[in-house]
């Protein structure tokens, strides 16, 4: 256990220097005008509305489930998703998306919570390189038993699965989906999916308007306890700290349909920092 957290650890550590390094890159950028600065700031904002552009990013999504278990705690999870897109060929792009949660888990027992690190989820989508208004990805998606604790963090199994993602842009909106449903190998045999639709309308200023409800199903618990179906909106903005573009986004969502004990309210914040191709 001790050394699955520092191997996690050590991929934290290492994402955020890829980030600082990163940094520094964009502050020797050369200077540009306002107007380049804000045609900028507005297409940045639609590519980090698209799960398969082809650009390095680094999001912290924090989400938050009040109301849980007998003492009414709450639940949070930060993911740590780095986003890795690699040229195939030059028709086709590889992007890789990584989530590593750290979780913080009320107790069903006792009135106090405790922190570890959940299975780690890799995803590796085949996206066609030619941008164009509708676009879509395929792949495999797979769960590391990276967990903290069994049944506390995650099942800490080993799982596979299939994963897509589509999406169209349409004037100021971008829209799509993904979904992804896993196996796991072992005591536990989890079979759980996931789908999120999003909806973004995109304002002046590199503002936006957003709704991306994250569904999920657990297919192995009873019938009436399987689904968590929120509903909900936020919105979001890029700007820059320096030369350095960062996206950021809050949400509130609102679960109508969910198992006992899951909270009523949650929400989303997610601060993104941006490496667009120079």
């Amino acid at each position: 256990m001790k050394m699955k957290n520092q191997k996690i650890l050590s991929i934290t550590i290492t994402a955020f220097a890829i980030l600082f390094f990163a940094t520094i890159s964009f502050a020797q950028e050369h200077e540009k005008t306002k107007e380049e600065w804000e045609a900028e700031e507005a297409a940045l904002a639609k590519a980090t509305q698209n799960p398969l552009a082809a650009m390095y990013s680094l999001p912290l999504q924090n989400n938050t489930t009040f109301g849980m278990g007998e003492f009414n705690r709450a639940q949070n999870v930060l993911n740590i998703q780095p986003v890795i897109p690699v040229g195939l060929g030059g028709k086709v792009n590889l992007i890789n998306r990584i989530i590593i949660p750290v979780i913080t888990q009320p107790s069903s027992t006792e009135d106090k919570s405790t922190t570890g690190i959940g299975d780690i989820v890799y995803t590796a989508w085949f996206s066609p390189a030619k941008a164009s208004k509708f676009t879509w990805g395929v792949g495999p998606v797979f769960q590391i038993s990276t967990g903290s604790e069994a049944n506390e963090f995650g099942s800490r199994e080993f799982g596979i699965g299939p994963s897509v993602v589509a999406l169209v842009t349409l004037n100021k909106w971008v829209a799509g989906l993904v979904m992804h449903n896993i196996w796991s190998f072992g005591d536990v045999g989890e079979n759980k999916f996931l789908f999120q639709y999003f909806v973004n309308y995109n304002l002046p200023d590199a503002w936006y308007l957003v709704s991306g409800p994250i569904l999920t199903a657990n297919w192995n618990a009873d019938k009436g306890q399987q689904w968590i179906v929120p509903f909900g909106a936020g919105a979001g903005k890029v700007f820059r700290i320096g030369k350095l573009p960062i996206n950021f986004n809050a949400h509130v969502y609102y679960n109508a349909v969910k198992p006992d004990g899951i909270g009523d309210w949650g929400t989303r914040f997610q601060l993104q920092f941006l490496f667009p191709k120079k």
